[in-house]
């Protein structure tokens, strides 16, 4: 594996204040250098990702961190609207939730997720997960260029 790796544009599609001030320090704490782009609502994500109105110079992320309990449009939906666009259907999307419920599990990787995460309470946990997506995602996985 690679130390001198590219970073990449992140999508952080979450609503809770502490969860996204949470998901920055995990970055900067692990030295994360992707760009970490946030949006607060499913509507916006959507609007993000279609590159519409002011996101028009907006970057294709390279992957998606997407809670699914959000306003205007909750996750499941954005989910379901990604993977069936064909333009951004091959972005990689990780559940980042506080939900355990396996309903939520069993139709997250229904509407083709590529992974569900049940974010952990405590900061040192929820560092430690932020940074095994990254190692994964930026250190493991080949993603398809932009």
């Amino acid at each position: 594996m690679s130390t001198l790796r590219k970073p990449i544009e992140v999508l952080l599609v979450e609503d809770d204040p502490g969860d996204v001030l949470m998901t920055r320090e995990a970055f900067e704490h692990n030295k994360v250098r992707n760009t970490l782009t946030v949006m607060a609502d499913g509507v916006s994500a959507l609007e993000y990702l279609r590159k519409e109105g002011e996101h028009a110079d907006a970057p294709t992320p390279d992957l998606i961190l997407l809670d699914l309990n959000l306003p205007r449009m909750d996750g499941r939906e954005v989910l379901e609207a990604l993977k069936a666009d064909e333009r951004l259907r091959m972005i990689p999307v990780v559940v980042l939730t506080t939900s355990e419920a396996e309903e939520d599990v069993v139709r997250s990787y229904a509407l083709h997720a590529n992974a569900y995460v049940t974010k952990p309470v405590d900061f040192d946990a929820f560092i430690t997960v932020v940074r095994q997506i990254d190692e994964f995602f930026v250190e493991v996985v080949r993603l398809p260029q932009r």
